[in-house]
């Protein structure tokens, strides 16, 4: 098993910036690809941001392209969002994920593991 533990999230202004951080534990963090979700009011959970093993190959929603860093630390078991030039429409509950394979994906159901998620407001 995998525990995934967000935090850094709250309250901005738009315009501002928020960093997040993923601590995973539990099982081997080696070779496993981590995404960044977020999910406003609503069903449906949409990506933000995927980081392979390596750091080497990163993915951004258009959305976020530009203004979103992911990014990781391996010895500390760490992956960070860095958020830039929030938006309100960025408000949401952001999700760290973990996938079993290294293969960067957008698709959450292909994710294994899942943290409990840490809010993101960004007032206007």
């Amino acid at each position: 098993q995998v525990q995934l533990v967000e935090s850094g999230g709250g309250l901005v202004q738009a315009g501002g910036s928020l960093r997040l951080s993923c601590a995973a534990f539990g099982r081997t963090f080696n070779n496993r690809v981590m995404g960044w979700f977020r999910q406003a009011p609503g069903p449906e959970r949409e990506f933000v941001a995927a980081i392979s093993w390596s750091g080497d190959s990163t993915y951004y929603a258009d959305r976020v392209k530009g203004r979103f860093t992911v990014s990781r630390d391996n010895a500390k078991n760490v992956v960070y969002l860095q958020m830039n030039s929030l938006k309100p429409e960025d408000t949401a509950v952001y999700y760290c994920a973990a996938r079993t394979r290294d293969i960067l994906s957008m698709r959450p159901h292909e994710y294994d593991y899942w943290g409990q998620g840490t809010q993101v407001t960004v007032s206007s």
